[in-house]
């Protein structure tokens, strides 16, 4: 049952993210007929505790209620930050007793540095998930994900993520009325649609070759035509086998995939920016129809267009 937790506050913690875990599990809700918690906030020093932007949190806590607790929380801090050992100790015996582990965005790196994402599924933010995996090799990164869970631990990926990891523990163990209860006080959706790959904007990969630069350019004005590589190779003058050759030595990835990505970011684009229907942006983006251009969003984006034009399309003014 979930009933102790203990959120360690670290040096150089995020504020937001620190807030979060409060906020999700520090609230008395019981008039709502909400979960109340057994809330500590411990430190493995306790006394001030500076956060990125510059002020202090002072902590009264040392670390004994987190050793016992039903859910050891680390929010945000600096990923190059060194984790205090006694807050590695108390990380390591909690997964060993089967407690609950969370962290928010980069509070994934401590838990990392604890050891206890080695041969896990795990994410952070989409800024340092490379440097996760880099730092990490034991550790399966994903980049996509608004949290992961395996076993008992939870890592949650940006800032507002947290907030999805938090409710999910609470749902797990409490059920969805006590997670819908805490996400109506806190004014957001109990559960999120899609991943974290729909707010990344992800750049036109460059080309280092003119004539390849030339076919791409020409590739993004015709996104709405059939574009086969044999088409695209007779554009670059060159066999279809050469140019798929060149074209992956280029830009790292295949002319289909290349094209596939563009006509994503294109149709985010439309569906931010204007009203045409999704058969009108999907023949425009060259998918074709809607079905094709949801099969898309979903592979990549972790969501379909009409949840992504709810979340991020034009507002309507009454």
């Amino acid at each position: 049952m979930l009933q102790t937790i203990a959120c360690i506050a670290v040096p150089q913690m995020a504020p937001f993210e620190f807030g979060v875990i409060c906020e999700v599990f520090g609230i008395d809700r019981s008039e709502q007929g909400g979960p109340t918690f057994d809330f500590h906030v411990v430190a493995a020093e306790p006394g001030p505790i500076s956060t990125k932007l510059g002020f202090d949190v002072v902590v009264h806590e040392g670390l004994e209620a987190a050793e016992t607790a039903d859910l050891v929380a680390v929010p945000a801090s600096l990923i190059d930050e060194p984790a205090h050992p006694e807050v590695l100790r108390v990380i390591r015996e909690a997964v060993d007793r089967g407690a609950w582990v969370l962290s928010v965005c980069s509070g994934a790196f401590t838990l990392a540095r604890a050891g206890v994402l080695d041969g896990r599924r795990a994410t952070t933010h989409w800024m340092y998930t490379d440097r996760l995996a880099e730092m990490f090799p034991e550790t399966e990164v994903d980049p996509d994900v608004l949290f992961v869970q395996d076993g008992k631990v939870v890592t949650g990926a940006g800032t507002a993520a947290g907030i999805d990891a938090a409710l999910h523990i609470v749902r797990t163990e409490l059920g969805a009325s006590a997670a819908n209860i805490v996400a109506r006080r806190m004014v957001v959706p109990p559960q999120r649609d899609g991943g974290q790959s729909q707010f990344i904007r992800t750049p036109v990969v460059e080309c280092r070759s003119d004539s390849l630069a030339e076919v791409t350019d020409w590739m993004l004005e015709h996104l709405d035509e059939d574009l086969t590589v044999d088409r695209l190779a007779r554009k670059a003058l060159m066999s279809p086998r050469t140019f798929a050759r060149r074209f992956r030595s280029e830009t790292g990835t295949t002319p289909n995939a290349w094209l596939n990505r563009q006509r994503l970011l294109r149709a985010q684009e439309l569906l931010e920016e204007t009203d045409l229907t999704l058969e009108e942006i999907a023949r425009e983006t060259g998918f074709g129809a809607a079905a094709v251009m949801r099969h898309h969003f979903v592979k990549v984006l972790q969501t379909t267009p009409t949840q992504y034009r709810r979340v991020f399309g034009p507002r309507q003014v009454g």
